[in-house]
């Protein structure tokens, strides 16, 4: 069964008429088609009873149709009411529908408002972002797929980075380096801003890649993730440059053991918040947990932020399927950061990365 069918039969399960589904990576997920359509209006109408129908700027109408879309799409122009023009559609395609799901984490109150004018009949009470997140939280065997190809292709941006490390080179170049790379291999999409950071600015988890040089005896701390056929790959590495001093050696061994441990742990049956702990558990007795500051890791899959979240407080059981990262952290201000980090699969058994880059501590230039 498709995705597509999939959702559809659940609205019937619900007792739900019809669907309008706003997200574009959702739209993405059920569709084969992404575009960020920014201002503009980008939905996917699915009926409980009828074949669904994409509603797209006009501009994006042929590439929907280059996607092998069978079902079918109108365009509108920006003169044009575009909410007025879905309500004609839906009246073309199955009349008065009264029961409708919507995503209540992506539709905006502006528009469901313009929906419910030019919708009166309608009700828009059933969200249906619970429903999504359930379905995309296991991949299927083709998903899997797409997501190991990414994955090789993160791995080689590693390669590239590591080696355009440099005493002096900025934290920008070196970015710059491994993206052009990958532009050269056809990959032109990064799943988020490449991070490269250098000694004491590794100890901001979310700081940006900045003209920061790189200097000797430093940790220098990659994180970074590649596109392929609408999947993403994330992972984390950090490389020492030169000599280090015990202090960044230690940090390193103690993360490096938390995510092998919690990698090794990560099996069915195991709960979200357990899998958290164990790597907590060791960053923790080696005197460095007030400096682990982020969940252990989140879902990934055709988005960089997905079901499920590996924290405290999470009781979900992980089952075969699930696709999530593993990276634990330490962030010590003014001094240094490490994140070590895998995205993974859950088998029958266990669990598969999807990258395969040594977490050997390697020392860089060579």
């Amino acid at each position: 069964m498709t995705k597509l069918a999939q959702l559809q039969a659940a609205l019937n399960d619900k007792g739900l008429d019809a669907a309008y589904i706003s997200d574009p990576m959702t739209i993405n997920y059920l569709t084969g088609f992404f575009s960020d359509p920014v201002e503009r209006v980008l939905a996917l109408v699915i009926f409980a009873n009828d074949d669904p129908f994409l509603f797209a700027p006009a501009l994006e109408v042929e590439a929907i149709k280059d996607t092998g879309w069978t079902y079918p799409v109108y365009g509108y122009l920006d003169h044009e009411n575009p909410f007025a023009m879905i309500a004609d559609h839906v009246q073309h395609h199955a009349g008065t529908l009264i029961n409708w799901g919507i995503e209540g984490e992506s539709l905006t109150v502006d528009r469901l408002r313009s929906l419910e004018t030019a919708l009166p009949h309608a009700r828009f009470n059933t969200d249906l972002s619970p429903l999504i997140a359930q379905m995309r939280m296991i991949k299927s065997p083709d998903e899997i797929a797409k997501l190991n190809k990414a994955g090789k292709w993160a791995d080689f941006a590693f390669k590239i980075g590591f080696e355009a490390v440099q005493v002096g080179k900025t934290e920008q170049e070196v970015a710059a380096d491994l993206e052009y790379a990958l532009k050269q291999h056809g990959i032109n999409k990064m799943s988020f801003d490449t991070l490269v950071q250098a000694g004491p600015h590794a100890a901001e988890p979310h700081g940006a890649t900045s003209d920061n040089k790189i200097q000797n005896h430093q940790l220098v701390l990659f994180d970074l993730g590649t596109i392929v056929d609408g999947y993403i790959s994330d992972a984390s590495r950090t490389i020492a440059v030169g000599s280090l001093n015990d202090k960044q050696k230690d940090i390193y061994k103690v993360c490096l053991e938390a995510q092998l441990a919690a990698q090794d742990a990560a099996k069915p049956g195991i709960t979200a918040e357990e899998l958290d702990q164990v790597a907590r558990n060791i960053i923790t007795a080696a005197g460095y947990g007030e400096y682990f500051i982020h969940r252990l890791g989140h879902g990934m899959g055709s988005s960089e932020h997905e079901f499920p979240s590996i924290m405290e407080g999470n009781k979900l059981e992980l089952q075969p399927g699930m696709c999530f990262s593993i990276e634990p952290g330490i962030y010590i201000p003014g001094f240094a950061g490490v994140r070590i980090e895998d995205c993974v699969h859950i088998t029958d058994t266990g669990c598969k990365p999807f990258t395969h880059t040594t977490k050997e501590l390697l020392t860089f230039p060579k």
